[in-house]
């Protein structure tokens, strides 16, 4: 099982942010927090790192039902999905969603599979439209 669905971009950072942003929201997940890692490493250590920004998208009626099978599973939410530079070639942009079936195997709950397969589905698609960009 891989940790992420992912693809690369040869665009910007700041246009493969808008490009995330627009794709979740077309398959229904809101971005309900924002962390910029350059930002706050740099603030907080001192540290320098490539542009990464981790946001944290909700399907809110998928987010309803996993919490209806397991409350505990909030803890896995929301879905992060990450937009990073490539420190290997500047001129990429790596877009890694949360693979939903970490939900299922974390949770061992038969109920969290359906709400699983349709989250990773719609976050494969949005990950999908970014290559036809």
């Amino acid at each position: 099982m891989n940790l992420s669905l992912s693809t690369t971009l040869r665009s910007s950072f700041g246009d493969a942010v808008e490009r995330t942003r627009k794709a979740l929201a077309e398959q229904g997940f809101g971005v309900l927090t924002e962390i910029d890692m350059k930002a706050t490493l740099k603030a907080k250590l001192g540290e320098d790192l490539e542009d990464y920004v981790i946001l944290g998208a909700c399907n809110p009626p998928l987010a309803h039902r996993a919490v209806t099978v397991d409350r505990q599973i909030g803890l896995l939410l929301p879905c992060n999905v990450v937009v990073r530079v490539d420190p290997d070639d500047a001129e990429s942009v790596i877009v890694d969603a949360m693979n939903p079936e970490i939900m299922v195997r974390v949770a061992d709950e038969d109920g969290l599979r359906e709400v699983a397969d349709e989250a990773t589905a719609k976050l494969r698609a949005a990950i999908a439209s970014l290559g036809e960009g």
